[in-house]
Formats: structure tokens, sequence, C-alpha cells
């Protein structure tokens, strides 16, 4: 059984920065994929970025490249989302999944089988 647990969310305005963290119960967490995703309100989940089990692959939407930068320390069972420059657009409820199965879970959702409650990111403009 994995728990994840995520934090940093809060409301900045447009142009501002955010850094999300979610940290992960387990012995095993370095041999996880792990991923971000976001839901807006009335919107379907959306996936944001995903990072390999040894961090060494990344993979990004195309709406966040450039902006949005995820990592993990697997000495601390953390991955990481760093936020630039945000949008209006990028206000949602922020969640961090892992897939125990894949070294890299990627995009598709049902890779993922454990998820955290969320953190919620406002951006006003």
């Amino acid at each position: 059984q994995v728990q994840l647990v995520e934090s940093g969310g809060g409301l900045v305005q447009a142009g501002g920065s955010l850094r999300l963290s979610c940290a992960a119960s387990g012995r095993t967490f370095s041999r996880y994929g792990m991923g971000w995703f976001r839901q807006a309100p009335g919107k379907e989940r959306e996936f944001v970025a995903a990072i390999s089990s040894s961090g060494g692959t990344t993979g990004y939407t195309d709406s966040v490249k450039g902006r949005f930068t995820i990592s993990r320390d697997n000495a601390k069972n953390t991955i990481y989302l760093q936020m630039n420059s945000l949008k209006p657009e990028d206000t949602a409820l922020y969640y961090c999944a892992a897939d125990s199965t894949r070294y890299f879970g990627g995009s598709y959702y049902p890779n993922y089988d454990y998820w955290g409650q969320g953190t919620q990111v406002t951006v006003s403009s």
C-alpha cells in the first residue's frame, strides 16, 4: 500500500510560481513511476507531467512545457512539480499519482494505481 500526500498549493497571481510536493510512504518508492495530474471544475482529469523511477525520463503535456518541471528525490520519497509563469488556466486541483508496476507511467492515467487527495492551485489574473 502506498500513501501519497500533496502539499504546496495556494493562491498566486498570474506570472507567479509555486512548488508542489508529494510525499510517499513505502520502501519501494524508488521503483515507481510517478506523475502529476490536474482537474479543473467541470473538466476531465488531465495529465500534467510524469517522471520515471530513476528520474532519468520525464514527460509533459504541451501546455506546461517550458514552464513546469517535475523532479524526484528518492532518498526523501518525494516528488516535486515546480510551476513557473503560472496562468489562470493552470487553476485546478493537482493530484500526485504512483504507478507501482512500471518504471514510467506516462500520460495514461489508468496506469497509476495510487492517488493522493490533491492540492488546490488557484491562479488569479
